[in-house]
C-alpha cells in the first residue's frame, strides 16, 4: 500500500479523534457549567454528600428578576400532579401545559415528600434536602432498564441503577433578584454502558431540558406577583 493511500485514510480517523478531543476538553465543560461562574461550578452545594463517589456532574445557572421568596413557591409546587416542570411539556409532564400560577394547596413541602416524575405516577424525586427559600435537592434513586425505584437505605436490588440528586439552590443578589444554581449529581452502574448514555443523550437532553426550565421560570418569576390560587383546576394543565 503506498503512502498517499495511508495518508487518505488515516485522516478521517485523526479527524474524528481531535474532534472528540476537543468536545471532550472544551465544549463538554461548557456544556455542564452553562451559566455557571467557576466559583459556583466548583463550590460545594447541600446534598452532594448524598452521592458519594459520584460519577456525573452538572452545575447550571441563571438570575430571576424576583427575590427568592417570590421565586421558591414556582419550584415546590413542581411535579407532574401538580404544576409541571416548566420546561418541555410534551416530554416531561404528558403534553399538559405547566402551571402559570401559584396554587396554595400545593405549597406545603417537607422532606421526604415525593415529585411525581412520570404522568402515570411510576417514578418520582423525594425531596432531600429542605431549606425554605433556599435550597431545594431532589433526589431519584431507580433500578435499570425497569425504572423501579429503590429505597436507599438498603439499596439497588440489582448490580444495574441510577441515583442521583437534582438541586435547586436560590441566593439573593446585590440588586435583590435570585441567582439559581442548580447542581446534579450522579452515579449509575454498570458504568460501561451507562457512561455512553450519560455523553450522548442524557447530558445534551438535560442542558436542553434545563435552559427551557431557566427561560420559562424567568417569564413567570418576572410577571406580575401571582395571587396564590385557592383552588386547583385543568384550566393549570391545559393541551400545549
Amino acid at each position: 500500500m503506498s503512502g498517499k493511500r495511508v495518508v487518505r485514510r488515516s485522516l478521517p480517523r485523526a479527524g474524528v479523534a481531535a474532534a472528540a478531543a476537543a468536545y471532550g476538553v472544551v465544549v463538554r465543560p461548557r456544556l455542564l457549567t452553562w451559566g455557571a461562574t467557576r466559583a459556583e461550578a466548583a463550590g460545594d452545594w447541600p446534598g452532594d454528600d448524598l452521592i458519594p463517589g459520584y460519577d456525573g456532574q452538572s452545575t447550571m445557572a441563571t438570575t430571576l428578576p424576583a427575590p427568592p421568596e417570590q421565586t421558591w413557591p414556582w419550584l415546590v409546587q413542581m411535579g407532574c400532579d401538580r404544576g409541571g416542570w416548566y420546561s418541555f411539556d410534551r416530554l416531561d409532564n404528558a403534553g399538559r401545559a405547566s402551571a402559570d400560577r401559584l396554587v396554595a394547596q400545593w405549597q406545603d413541602l417537607a422532606e421526604g415528600q415525593r415529585f411525581v416524575a412520570k404522568p402515570d405516577g411510576g417514578a418520582w424525586f423525594t425531596a432531600a434536602v429542605v431549606e425554605s427559600e433556599r435550597t431545594l435537592v431532589l433526589r431519584m434513586s431507580v433500578e435499570l432498564p425497569s425504572g423501579r425505584p429503590f429505597d436507599t437505605r438498603f439499596g439497588p436490588l440489582s448490580a444495574a441503577y441510577m441515583d442521583a440528586v437534582w438541586g435547586f439552590h436560590l441566593r439573593r443578589t446585590a440588586g435583590g433578584s435570585t441567582r439559581l444554581v442548580v447542581r446534579t449529581r450522579g452515579r449509575s452502574r454498570p458504568r460501561p454502558l451507562t457512561r455512553p448514555l450519560d455523553l450522548v443523550l442524557w447530558e445534551p437532553v438535560h442542558l436542553l431540558m434545563q435552559l427551557r426550565q431557566f427561560k420559562n421560570l424567568r417569564v413567570r418569576v418576572g410577571a406580575a406577583p401571582a395571587h396564590h390560587s385557592h383552588r386547583s383546576t385543568r384550566r393549570d394543565f391545559t393541551p400545549e
